[in-house]
């Protein structure tokens, strides 16, 4: 079982940033690849970024693609992801989730758990 707690949403206007974390409760975390989602009311769960077990390969979804990065420390079995630009259309709760494997995706069905999310709004 891993346990998932992100932390670092909040209120920010739009053109800011903000910088998501992800705390994973045990080590074997790093051996897997891990990933981004959001959900808004009455819509879909939504990719959001993706990267696998070392790091050095990260896959993004074209909305975010240039103002998002998602990175990870795997010795503090820590993910991140860093929202520039931030626009109100990002507004959403962010969750992070821990792969079935070693790669990045973007399916959610190659996730095993989840978070319980953090709210981000970003204002006009």
């Amino acid at each position: 079982q891993v346990q998932l707690v992100e932390s670092g949403g909040g209120l920010v206007q739009a053109g800011g940033s903000l910088r998501l974390s992800c705390a994973a409760s045990r080590r074997t975390s790093s051996n897997n690849g891990m990933g981004w989602f959001r959900r808004t009311p009455g819509k879909e769960r939504e990719f959001v970024a993706a990267i696998n077990w070392r790091g050095d390969d990260t896959t993004y979804a074209e909305s975010v693609k240039g103002r998002f990065t998602i990175s990870r420390d795997n010795a503090k079995n820590i993910l991140y992801l860093q929202m520039d630009s931030l626009k109100p259309e990002d507004t959403a709760v962010y969750y992070c989730a821990h792969g079935r494997s070693s790669y990045s995706t973007s399916q959610p069905s190659q996730y095993a758990y989840w978070g319980q999310g953090t709210q981000v709004t970003v204002s006009s």
